[in-house]
């Protein structure tokens, strides 16, 4: 249900186009029975075909597209429920937080980094390889607490003496100061 309260429903094909009050139909030439399975009778689009269509309306900024956060908790959920998301091989990422990154990234034309790669002994979220420069992104869930908080300065001193320069974002950054995130980096990776 969208913010409105009016209710999405996505239809294969680009034909009808009367409208609904309450209705907001998102057509789709891509939407194929693979993507499609029934809830008490009713055809609805699967776990992991939802969690994608919710990221390219986040992406697109289109109609019920939802916050970086909404997503990430939708994908939780999901998961909690053990329903099959996992789209996360696609791209090289290990959780919603780097994906949020990555859809930010091409939100704003940032050239792709290199996802989840070795730098020396250590595995780094994002590289821009050509420019020498790694991003982590931390969550507190994740990188709280005082050895974490060691850990990371010792690895980033580290990655220093490699000749990288280490910019670490954390989710409030990356969810609610993307813009000032993108006019970094757009000074530095292009």
């Amino acid at each position: 249900m969208g913010r409105d309260n009016s209710i999405d429903v996505g239809v294969s094909g680009d034909s009808g186009r009367a409208r609904r009050r309450g209705i907001r139909v998102h057509r789709s030439l891509t939407l194929m029975p693979p993507d499609v399975t029934l809830l008490r009778g009713i055809p609805v689009t699967t776990p992991a075909r939802t969690i994608a269509d919710l990221r390219l309306a986040t992406l697109e900024g289109l109609p019920g597209a939802i916050s970086p956060r909404e997503l990430r908790k939708a994908i939780r959920q999901a998961n909690v429920l053990a329903l099959p998301i996992d789209e996360s091989a696609r791209d090289r990422t290990r959780g919603d937080l780097e994906q949020d990154f990555l859809l930010l990234c091409r939100r704003h034309r940032l050239p792709a980094p290199e996802v989840n790669v070795r730098v020396g002994p250590y595995l780094v979220d994002f590289l821009w390889r050509s420019r020498q420069l790694v991003v982590e992104t931390d969550s507190y869930l994740h990188h709280g607490g005082r050895e974490a908080f060691q850990g990371d300065r010792g690895r980033d001193l580290d990655l220093k003496r490699l000749g990288y320069e280490v910019l670490r974002l954390s989710e409030r950054q990356i969810d609610e100061e993307a813009e000032a995130v993108a006019e970094i980096l757009l000074g530095v990776v292009t």
